[in-house]
């Protein structure tokens, strides 16, 4: 059958294991090929009609079920944990209510829907941000421009990845799909700032090459274990650096153990949180 623009769809070669969105259809010498973004999964692949079939609305909801429950549960422990802080401060014997200042984030993100549910996300939880859709390949070229314009503590690089069907060596970025762009990326935000602890980077989407982020200057990255993650795994990342204070390491244990993938999806380096607070808070 013949698939459109947005439909749900899953692959039969690969026992229907993950649900995309078909967001292009490709005619390849008569062949006709889907260009597929994953549904909550930062993952893009491509597939041939024949392998395709279309995913029903209990499958969509099936699947999506225990990934938005730890989303769910993820923001609504993070809200929990800043009213406690709050409380916390008010019982030290500060006269007047503390405030702060977490760090402001940078998020450019290949997909814009993606990008949306992040920046909702970002709301819940009171962080400053400033979000800009950016194809993967665009993402090297732009981003100094970008970090010059909004100066942010943190900045994020993400969109969609994946490791070729014909790859044989990991190690290898022309193995995958988008890891040679973050990296770059990467690469050119670190001219801007060099010092991880001034400007901290999460960078990589589902099966990105980890190694090769870190080494060109990323504080966090994915995917150790090439795994999928979740569309909000940066976002996580993100406010558990935004949020620490400014002179405490933030402990990578804890920043793993705080996304939706874990210790497979998500790793990185011993980085300072850009929490600030301050005292008094102002009457005006």
């Amino acid at each position: 059958m013949a698939f459109r623009i947005n439909d749900i769809v899953m692959r039969k070669s690969y026992g229907s294991d993950i649900l995309f969105r078909v967001i292009n259809v490709i005619d390849n010498k008569g062949v006709r090929y889907y260009l597929l973004h994953g549904l909550n999964m930062r993952i893009i692949a491509d597939a041939p009609e024949d392998d395709l079939i279309e995913a029903s609305r209990a499958k969509i909801v099936e699947y999506d079920r225990p990934y938005r429950e730890k989303a769910e549960y993820l923001l609504k422990k993070i809200a929990q944990s800043k009213s406690l802080q709050r409380k916390k401060g008010m019982a030290r014997g500060v006269r007047q209510e503390p405030y702060g200042r977490p760090g402001k984030v940078l998020h450019i993100d290949g997909d814009e829907e993606y990008l949306n549910i992040c920046m909702e996300a970002y709301r819940k939880v009171g962080m400053e941000v400033v979000g800009v859709v950016l194809k993967e390949e665009e993402q090297p070229e732009k981003v100094y421009d970008l970090l010059e314009r909004y100066r942010p503590d943190i900045l994020v690089i993400t969109g969609h990845d994946s490791i070729k069907s014909s790859a044989r060596d990991y190690g290898d970025l022309e193995s995958y799909r988008n890891s040679k762009y973050f990296v770059e990326a990467v690469k050119n935000a670190r001219k801007y700032e060099p010092s991880l602890d001034n400007l901290v980077i999460f960078a990589g989407a589902c099966q990105s090459n980890y190694e090769a982020l870190i080494k060109a200057g990323a504080n966090y990255a994915s995917s150790p274990e090439r795994v999928l993650i979740h569309c909000l795994d940066p976002v996580l990342v993100s406010e558990k650096v935004a949020f620490s204070h400014i002179n405490e390491l933030v402990k990578i244990e804890d920043l793993i153990e705080h996304t939706i993938t874990g210790a497979a999806g998500i790793g990185g380096l011993q980085t300072m949180g850009k929490f600030r607070y301050g005292v008094p808070k102002g009457k005006y």
